[in-house]
């Protein structure tokens, strides 16, 4: 597979990582860099960019990059139009709407990361809460009463159990997926084509 010419938009940690093997093992020349503060990196002529989880869909969409690895979470809150052809099967976990244990009020205030999706879900059911967007420690918004309820990714649990709260319900359900530019999806397809197959093979 000839790749060179290629850019990838990959996020920060541990998603990175298992990228990175993933990718590897299905053609392209990548190899974990050294830690290092770069943010770019030249792989035997693949070009491989380190974002944050959230700009990936951006990088892509707007062709910055041609393809890129990024949770599902992400990616539809994100909005951004661009193809997601391969579910990579890592990185699992789930977005969950989250109150205290035994909380049995109405809900009128939610707190999240991902306000789309959590509009999407309260319209869904009906539910005209306010929904606020906050950055770090969701979980915060409900131990103090700044909301009655959150919406936040689940691995675990571990976290929700030490402070009191549970899962009511499950928003959505998530992964990492492999996203491509439509358009780097026509002209650089002969590259993009035969990686799309083999991630399939090895996701399988």
């Amino acid at each position: 597979m000839n790749a060179a010419g290629l850019t990838l938009a990959l996020p920060k940690g541990r998603i990175f990582e298992e990228a990175i093997d993933l990718l590897s093992r299905a053609g392209l020349p990548l190899y974990l860099p050294e830690k290092s503060r770069a943010l770019r990196f030249e792989m035997g002529g693949v070009q491989v960019l380190e974002l944050r989880n959230q700009d990936v869909p951006v990088y892509v969409d707007l062709g910055v990059a041609d393809a890129g690895v990024v949770g599902k979470d992400v990616l539809a809150e994100s909005g951004r139009s661009v193809y997601e052809p391969v579910d990579l099967g890592f990185s699992a976990c789930r977005l969950s709407l989250i109150r205290e244990v035994g909380a049995m009020g109405p809900i009128h205030r939610v707190a999240s990361k991902y306000p789309r999706l959590t509009r999407e879900y309260l319209a869904g059911r009906g539910l005209s809460a306010e929904v606020i967007k906050l950055s770090g420690n969701i979980e915060l918004a409900c131990l103090t009463g700044l909301a009655d309820a959150v919406v936040d990714l689940v691995q675990t649990g571990s976290t929700l159990v030490a402070n009191n709260l549970e899962e009511r319900d499950v928003v959505m359900r998530s992964t990492a997926r492999f996203v491509v530019n439509r358009t780097a999806l026509k002209l650089k397809r002969e590259t993009l084509r035969p990686l799309i197959a083999r991630l399939r093979e090895l996701t399988e």
